[in-house]
């Protein structure tokens, strides 16, 4: 989110916030848990059923686009009243095919 305000308050001045990370699901198997990477929002329900019927513990990894943005969001110096949704979507509501 840290970024996500950079980008909308801050005139894109990213200051400490591009992320390097490892990759979580090798990492996983590593220590002998099985794991996945969910790249777009059409592999989420295949992967949570596998997630689900998995013995024992399992890694999702979900990966965003760098400047995907979460709502809801409070803006810099707000109150929660004046809290930012899901713009152009129904705030409660997203399905695969919203990709």
């Amino acid at each position: 989110m840290v970024r996500q305000w950079q980008e909308f308050f801050y005139d894109r001045n990213y200051e400490s916030t591009p992320l390097v990370s490892p990759d979580f699901v090798k990492l996983a198997d590593a220590h002998g848990i099985a794991g996945r990477a969910v790249r777009t929002r059409a592999e989420v329900e295949g992967a949570v059923n596998e997630a689900r019927s998995a013995k024992g513990a399992f890694l999702l990894n979900f990966l965003v686009e760098k400047e995907d943005s979460v709502y809801p969001m409070i803006p810099v110096g707000s109150a929660l009243h004046e809290m930012i949704r899901r713009p152009g979507k129904n705030p409660l509501v997203e399905r695969p095919e919203d990709n």
